[in-house]
């Protein structure tokens, strides 16, 4: 009886701390969504939104979740209107002459690009992981550029809600996206060391 439990649990557990620890992310995410609806323009309520359903999609992917392929049109489709809707977002930071925003949604575009290539780069293209890894470590530090700045300008503006809400937002979705790096990585599903 042992042995066939042995057979049958081939892959590691996820660590739940880390489970919870994302999905509460996620949660905090979706309140960002509606703070947005109730304190944003519209321009940003689209880009946090569509925004949103892309990082659930992410989820999908890369956290392990069983895909059939009856659902894989369906995921494209959704990941394309998502698209759409960022790119209509960044039309509209421009439109608008918001270029922190539109500087700061542009790095965002290059982060996912990078991911869609780490996905997909086979394992033995070791030179471009590295090169993926590096460029991605640059945006990163770029985009807490961008939540220094929303900080700085939330302390010294008149009407600082605007940009607190911005550097809340930031902080939130630089964790999020480091928790999808984390499981593109296998992060979740290492197996723990025991303590003697």
């Amino acid at each position: 009886m042992a042995r066939s439990l042995e057979a049958v649990a081939t892959k590691p557990r996820v660590h739940r701390g880390f489970v919870v620890f994302k999905w509460l992310v996620y949660a905090i995410l979706a309140v960002d969504v509606v703070l947005y609806a109730r304190f944003g323009r519209a321009t940003e309520l689209l880009d946090t939104a569509a925004w949103f359903v892309l990082l659930l999609l992410f989820e999908w992917e890369t956290g392990g979740w069983r895909l059939e392929s009856r659902w894989r049109a369906l995921l494209h489709g959704a990941r394309g209107l998502a698209c759409v809707a960022i790119a209509a977002a960044v039309a509209g930071y421009a439109f608008e002459g918001e270029w922190l925003d539109f500087a700061n949604e542009s790095v965002w575009l290059g982060v996912i690009a990078l991911l869609e290539l780490e996905v997909r780069l086979p394992p033995s293209a070791v030179r471009l992981h590295r090169l993926r890894r590096g460029l991605a470590g640059v945006l990163y530090l770029a985009l807490v550029g961008f939540l220094l700045t929303w900080s700085a300008m939330a302390l010294h503006e008149a009407d600082a809600s605007a940009a607190l809400l911005d550097a809340w937002d930031a902080l939130w979705w630089l964790v999020a996206f480091l928790v999808i790096e984390l499981n593109v990585f296998g992060f979740a599903a290492q197996p723990r060391k025991r303590l003697a």
